[in-house]
């Protein structure tokens, strides 16, 4: 257990280029998406209520951040598989990646002690990054609301 508070990237850190497999096994990485906004939402487990709703509401917003240009992409530490299930599950149109190794996590300092019904143990903290077209981090959410975020995410590509 590293007990240690996640420490998360911030407006004017460079976005690291990570790679990892998505729901269909195909590897991408961030710098393929360079020249373009990238929404990078990290969230705990496939499947769980709160993940459903913000995964959903990314759906429902997606074609509007598609025509804003951005890129949409979920990361949790779920396998290609589970990733695949959930996708299917609940129509979702862009790619989960698979952070099995938590490098992603730790990369983009999401990874790291919460507490739940009075248990302490280390895992993905839902946190959003917006990466701009030049792969800095222009925004960065720590407390996401699930019900609302896609909305928030939407409007900050407007400012």
């Amino acid at each position: 257990m590293s007990s240690a508070k996640p420490s998360p990237l911030q407006p004017g850190d460079a976005a690291p280029d990570v790679t990892a497999p998505t729901q269909d096994g195909q590897l991408i990485s961030l710098r393929d998406f360079r020249g373009r906004p990238v929404v990078l939402y990290f969230y705990p487990k496939d499947n769980t209520p709160g993940c459903t709703t913000e995964s959903c509401g990314f759906r429902d917003h997606y074609a509007q951040l598609q025509a804003k240009g951005a890129v949409l992409l979920g990361v949790s530490g779920d396998s290609v598989k589970s990733h695949a299930k959930f996708a299917t599950k609940y129509s979702l149109p862009f790619p989960l990646l698979a952070d099995t190794d938590l490098a992603i996590a730790k990369a983009f300092g999401v990874w790291g002690e919460k507490k739940f019904i009075g248990l302490t143990f280390d895992g993905i903290h839902r946190m959003t990054f917006l990466i701009g077209a030049d792969g800095l981090i222009k925004k960065t959410w720590t407390k996401v609301k699930t019900s609302t975020h896609a909305a928030e995410v939407l409007a900050a590509l407007d400012s």
